[in-house]
């Protein structure tokens, strides 16, 4: 769901809505939800170039266990209830505590995960079939009713999920069998499958979610399957995961992971240099070359499905103008901004969603969906002039910024100093990290704040991730942006199940969204993960926020 620079599904962080497919043939309806999630998905570039950086497909296979490694994140998590998992510093945690009925990989494919098989015998039905003799961490064999319980919680208005919007066009949950889950569409829904995968598709025990009641998250176990599960929490310090012997996958192979908060840049770099932290990812961006040169171990770079952009949130003030969007678009440094806040690991893009993500797309779908964009290049001449145009000349404007690292700090000052340069006066707010995830989920919190920083990062390998955030009523539209007739390019667009013929009405919407500005693209960023000489195995891409990342870590020796 979500996330930053505001870090975010995400879902981002980031909520989604569904809809899906075309009518199929009821001969040709029996379809496993991997192979339709493959042919959604594309392999990371390996080898290829990200403004300067080689992407790799991974590190190292590890070359045996150890007993423990401890891992950086940027913030301490406010919950591990999964329902509200929708950024980097929970996911990265619940990944390895937590399991889906579905499995993103390192590749960023789908696998089947604890349900062994989904298949799909007409548009609106999605049948899990559940592998025999997964427990939870407390020892209870998981079953159908635990299933359905945990989808459940996903629709329930009193837990606030982050990812309900997943679940709008669910009809029914129902338990079909001992090991068997029926999911009923009210239509069809090409997004649905894919999202179980996700946080959203996160089966937790029954019994152990209503035994911790309201404290569930926070304190205690996660009553959950993965690889980990939830040891000793020190809030404001750091949250331990011990080896679970009663995996039913390959065991994992450290015996404990102690993730470390460290809100400041330069104390989790130097906690990297100095082996406090073995590991971790989003590195901050200015120790890039730092962490390169110092010999204690590696940097890797690898596909991120991430767009650094600028979340408009008010289109009540200047900002409602499509021309004051355009005219700080027009005078941003995107350039710059890769340069300085991205340490040169990103590239310029006029893209609120990352080439990847058309990866299904054929050759003609992809040209039309990325090529016919705006220009990047800035134009302060035509940017002044919209400015004056708009009547918005010496308007009052305020971008959130943080100290979170300076993708973030240093995007904010570069949206000041555009709409300096255009007769716009924009206003910093600093924000605690802490606090910053608050963004997406408190509306108080974005009061007087009239856009932020924001990478989003797509859950799953599909444009619509991000470009139904723009739907009327939509998780992340903050600004409250309604228009009818992208609301129903992104139905028919959730209600294709064939990629191509889906990709073409994401090409519209994106074209749409562009030219509305409703964020305004910045770059592209590949994921970067840190190893010291003691380990390996962590994989290079997005995938660790769903995928169980920690579990394959182990000696490098």
């Amino acid at each position: 769901m979500i996330t930053p620079v505001l870090r975010t599904s995400r879902r981002a962080g980031a909520l989604r809505g569904r809809a899906s497919g075309r009518p199929l043939a009821a001969a040709a309806a029996l379809l496993t939800s991997a192979a339709l999630l493959a042919a959604c998905s594309g392999p990371p570039r390996t080898g290829g170039d990200a403004g300067g950086v080689s992407l790799s497909k991974g590190t190292p296979a590890a070359k045996g266990e150890i007993d423990s490694f401890s891992w950086a994140v940027y913030a301490e998590p406010p919950t591990l209830d999964y329902t509200v998992a929708f950024d980097y510093p929970q996911n990265t945690i619940l990944s390895n505590v937590c399991e889906s009925l579905m499995r993103w990989t390192p590749g960023l494919t789908v696998e089947p995960g604890l349900a062994r098989e989904a298949s799909n015998p007409d548009p609106t039905t999605w049948v899990y079939d559940l592998r025999p003799g997964v427990r939870f961490h407390d020892g209870k064999v998981m079953t159908a009713d635990d299933v359905v319980y945990s989808l459940g919680r996903q629709t329930d208005p009193n837990n606030a999920a982050a990812w309900a919007q997943v679940f709008q066009n669910v009809a029914t949950v129902s338990k079909t069998g001992p090991l068997q889950v029926t999911v009923r569409l009210k239509k069809p829904d090409s997004q649905f499958p894919q999202y179980m995968a996700t946080a959203a598709g996160v089966v937790a025990s029954k019994a152990g979610v209503e035994a911790a009641g309201k404290d569930y998250g926070t304190s205690g176990g996660l009553a959950c399957t993965g690889p980990f599960e939830l040891g000793t929490w020190n809030k404001g310090q750091s949250v331990e995961l011990g080896r679970f012997d009663g995996y039913w996958g390959t065991k994992a192979k450290s015996g404990k992971v102690v993730f470390r908060f460290m809100t400041d840049p330069s104390a989790r770099t130097n906690a990297l240099l100095s082996g406090e932290a073995d590991g971790g990812y989003l590195i901050p961006t200015e120790s890039y070359g730092r962490l390169r040169s110092s010999g204690v171990g590696t940097l890797y770079f690898g596909e991120g499905l991430s767009t650094v952009n600028v979340n408009i949130t008010n289109m009540k003030g200047p900002l409602g103008d499509v021309r004051v969007r355009r005219a700080l678009s027009l005078a941003l440094d995107r350039g710059g901004f890769v340069k300085a806040g991205l340490g040169g690991a990103g590239t310029v893009t006029p893209s609120l969603t990352t080439r990847a993500a058309w990866a299904a797309g054929s050759e003609q779908t992809r040209k039309a969906a990325l090529d016919a964009l705006p220009p990047t290049a800035p134009d302060l001449a035509k940017a002044k002039a919209l400015v004056k145009e708009a009547g918005a000349t010496g308007k009052t404007l305020t971008v959130a910024t943080s100290s979170i690292g300076q993708d973030v700090s240093l995007l904010a000052t570069a949206v000041q100093s555009a709409g300096a340069q255009i007769g716009l006066d924009v206003r910093l707010k600093t924000i605690a990290p802490n606090a910053f995830t608050a963004l997406f989920t408190d509306p108080e919190a974005r009061e007087g704040i009239d856009m932020f920083p924001l990478t989003y990062y797509d859950s799953i390998t599909d444009p619509l991730d991000l470009l139904t955030s723009f739907k009327t009523g939509a998780y992340l539209n903050f600004a409250g942006y309604s228009d009818k007739t992208y609301d129903a390019g992104v139905e028919r667009a959730t209600a294709e199940y064939d990629p191509d013929k889906r990709l073409v009405i994401e090409t519209e919407l994106q074209k749409h969204a562009a030219e509305q500005l409703l964020w305004i693209p910045v770059a592209e960023w590949p994921t970067a993960v840190f190893l010291n000489k003691r380990i390996t195995g962590a994989p290079t891409t997005i995938a660790y926020m769903y995928y169980p990342w920690a579990a394959d870590v182990g000696a490098a020796r």
